[in-house]
C-alpha cells in the first residue's frame, strides 16, 4: 500500500457503492475510514476499498451484515496475526471456508434462477414470433425483399 488516501467520493466511484451505503457500512462497523482530513472528511486507503469490495460481493449473495462482519473479522485476524496458535488459525480458516462454501452454493442457486429466467424470455420470444410477424422482423433484424 502506498499510503495514498481517497475521499469518500472516489471510493464510491471505485466500488460502485453510494455515499449513503458506505456511510451505512461505517455506522454498522463493517468498514472504518483509515483517517480523517483536517476538515473532518473521511479518508480511505486501498485496504478500505478492498474491504468494501468484499462487502459489495457478499450482498447480492444474501449474506447478512452480521455474516459480513464475521467473515471480515476472521480474515482481518488471519491477515494481521502471524503468530496465531495452530488451533486458532485452523478455526479461522474453517470459518472462512464455511463462507466460501456458502457462497458457492448461492452462486449455483443463482445460476439455476438465471437459466429459468433465460428459458422464460426465450418462451416469450418464440410466442411473439409465432403470433406477430412484425415482432419476428424486429427480433431478427430488417426484412429483406427480393
Amino acid at each position: 500500500m502506498d499510503g495514498k488516501h481517497m475521499q469518500i467520493g472516489e471510493v464510491a466511484a471505485r466500488t460502485e457503492l453510494s455515499l449513503r451505503t458506505i456511510r451505512h457500512y461505517e455506522e454498522t462497523g463493517l468498514v472504518t475510514p483509515s483517517a480523517r482530513s483536517q476538515g473532518g472528511f473521511r479518508l480511505y486507503t486501498e485496504v478500505d476499498v478492498a474491504r468494501l469490495m468484499v462487502i459489495r460481493r457478499m450482498k447480492p449473495l444474501g449474506f447478512t451484515l452480521d455474516e459480513m462482519r464475521d467473515l471480515l473479522e476472521a480474515t482481518d485476524r488471519l491477515d494481521a496475526d502471524d503468530d496465531l496458535e495452530a488451533a486458532e488459525r485452523q478455526a479461522l480458516l474453517d470459518r472462512v471456508r464455511g463462507y466460501e462454501q456458502a457462497a458457492s452454493r448461492k452462486v449455483e442457486e443463482l445460476r439455476v434462477q438465471l437459466e429459468r429466467v433465460e428459458d422464460f424470455a426465450a418462451t416469450l420470444r418464440i410466442r411473439l414470433e409465432a403470433a406477430d410477424p412484425e415482432s419476428r422482423r424486429s427480433l431478427t433484424g430488417p426484412a429483406t425483399h427480393t
